[in-house]
């Protein structure tokens, strides 16, 4: 497992969050739980688009941080490698 940070703004019309080891991984939602939730999924979107062009997958920075953030939280993240020989199901969609 990988552990991220999180970077949440809190506005009046909802929250923002952005995956501060990916930049460009950003999402928002109308509260603290949808904005975790969409962040998250955007993470893992942005990480199967590294595999599938052979990018390297940046190694979380404990140091990194975003003062004007009104909270940071870790975002786990979880990989499964599987054998080059391995049978995958069609079904997969891999």
């Amino acid at each position: 497992m990988l552990s991220y940070k999180a970077a949440f703004y809190i506005h009046d019309d909802g929250v923002s969050v952005q995956a501060l080891d990916f930049p460009a991984v950003l999402s928002s939602g109308k509260d603290v739980d949808e904005a975790r939730m969409m962040i998250r999924s955007a993470l893992v979107e942005m990480v199967q688009y590294f595999i599938e062009t052979g990018r390297v997958i940046p190694l979380p920075n404990a140091a990194l941080n975003d003062p004007e953030a009104d909270f940071v939280e870790p975002l786990a993240l979880v990989l499964e490698a599987i054998s080059p020989d391995a049978k995958i199901p069609a079904e997969a969609g891999v």
